[in-house]
């Protein structure tokens, strides 16, 4: 069955690219939108007026800003600052972890986040996994019911909610309004132990693979997200990053993969090629 899904260029994809690089790879490779990372202590005032001109050159839309990784004690004046940036590059959300052990400390930063984002058109974004202190789906969903923020959204990652126990069960029961994106990629299935950290944390940044090449159930998640929901591609992969070194390349590879999916393609259909 082909799904529709607009896709885009999750930023994790390509982690030596320059922000300009990230529009540049999204947009040639035909991507309906990008995401962008931004180090708080690298951007400035120019970057961002450099970044919305190669957006408008180029007619690419950002599906996302990431990322702000909530820590122990009072709110980081960067996060207020990221959501800024977001909202002046036009992004749709921003994408949050929290690395808080105190779950209400979590909440109330995030509240001040959304807070400071109502009146704008960007949602924030609270993304959970096993690496982090808010571990689960039901972790993720228990904040955001104590927020009640109508700006507020849920981040379900294929692989993080695989790793942490997810059922398909908790995807649908998902308020709707929360989800105003996804990722998706695929991996082995069983994968990295949700015991070992360490290899949690080396699989999430290198060890996925194409959608269709591993295990994951993807066509039942896709099943229960809105047929028009953008799709952030999260194939963060060493195999990726070394086959394919040259970064426009790199994303028409990884366009190229995902579409053949999302038409239901199967991976053994076709070959991955080197450019």
């Amino acid at each position: 069955m082909a799904r529709h899904h607009p896709l885009s260029m999750a930023a994790g994809i390509m982690p030596e690219a320059t922000p300009l690089q990230l529009v540049e790879a999204a947009a040639k490779a035909g991507f309906d939108y990008g995401g962008m990372w931004i180090e708080a202590d690298q951007w400035t005032p120019q970057t961002t007026r450099d970044v919305r001109a190669a957006l408008s050159d180029t007619g690419l839309k950002l599906l996302d800003v990431e990322v702000v990784w909530i820590q122990p004690g009072p709110l980081d004046p960067n996060h207020l600052r990221i959501v800024d940036i977001g909202m002046d590059l036009g992004a749709r959300n921003v994408l949050c972890v929290s690395s808080d052990p105190d779950a209400g400390a979590t909440r109330d930063k995030l509240a001040v986040l959304m807070d400071h984002a109502t009146g704008g058109d960007i949602r924030i974004n609270l993304e959970f996994g096993i690496f982090t202190e808010v571990k689960t789906i039901h972790q993720a969903s228990d904040i955001l019911r104590q927020i009640g923020s109508p700006v507020g959204g849920l981040l379900i990652d294929s692989l993080h909610w695989r790793r942490s126990g997810g059922t398909l069960a908790d995807i649908a029961a998902v308020p709707r309004e929360w989800i105003s994106y996804a990722q998706l990629c695929d991996a082995p299935d069983p994968g990295a132990d949700p015991a070992d950290a360490a290899a949690i944390l080396e699989e999430a940044l290198d060890g996925r693979v194409a959608m269709g090449k591993g295990g994951l159930p993807l066509a039942a998640i896709a099943d229960l997200l809105a047929p028009d929901l953008p799709i952030a591609i999260e194939e963060r992969s060493k195999a990726l990053r070394d086959t394919f070194p040259d970064l426009n390349a790199r994303a028409a590879e990884l366009l190229r993969t995902s579409r053949a999916w999302m038409n239901g393609v199967s991976f053994s259909d076709f070959e991955t090629k080197p450019a």
